[in-house]
């Protein structure tokens, strides 16, 4: 894993419309990234195919500016349009392999990864990362199965690329995700869903220097 992605899977940030209303995602993405994040994920399931990669274009140029990396939820297709530095994939997306075949050099690309078998089977397709979940319980995605860190740490040690852990993560939390090994976490609402955005994000990042 090279230094660039391991450094940023520490802290990823993905805004959110709703959540973070009345700000824009470019506003909290700034935010986030002025906090000390690492990546931001756009992720948007509303937004028409134009309006993802016009924002995409906005987000990349304010990631380069903050040294920070852009990955775009679902969209593989606006990531390599808008020059992002790659794609998350889920399960009903385009699948890994083909998209590793259609992607330039250094094209990152992560998986989501519910169980040992999906972790698997995302990085014999070729993802760079997985993100593992949910980790604990989230207000976002009430349905979704609870690892906790016992199950972070099985799909860890079943894979050798690197796992972030995702779903209900906090500043609270975010120790025990990294202890079960995972290099870092992707989160929501503790972070744009808070008043003070970057300060939220400080929080986080404190965890890693402790």
């Amino acid at each position: 894993m090279s230094e660039i992605l391991e450094k940023a899977l520490q802290l990823c940030v993905i805004p959110d419309r709703e959540i973070g209303f009345p700000l824009s995602l470019e506003e909290q993405a700034e935010q986030a990234l002025g906090g000390g994040a690492t990546m931001i994920q756009l992720r948007d399931k509303k937004m028409s195919g134009r309006e993802l990669y016009e924002t995409a274009c906005r987000l990349v140029k304010i990631c380069r500016e903050a040294g920070a990396l852009l990955i775009v939820n679902d969209r593989a297709d606006v990531a390599l349009a808008s020059g992002a530095d790659g794609a998350h994939l889920g399960i009903t997306d385009l699948p890994l392999r083909s998209v590793r075949h259609l992607s330039p050099p250094g094209f990152i690309l992560g998986g989501t990864a519910h169980s040992v078998k999906e972790a698997q089977s995302a990085e014999a397709d070729g993802a760079d990362y997985v993100g593992v979940g949910a980790a604990f319980p989230s207000t976002g995605k009430r349905e979704a199965r609870v690892l906790g860190p016992e199950g972070i740490r099985e799909v860890v040690s079943a894979i050798t690329i690197p796992a972030i852990a995702i779903g209900g993560i906090s500043a609270e939390n975010l120790g025990a995700a990294l202890a079960a090994g995972a290099r870092g976490a992707a989160v929501i609402g503790s972070v744009v869903g808070s008043k003070d955005i970057s300060a939220a994000v400080r929080r986080m990042a404190k965890v890693f220097s402790a």
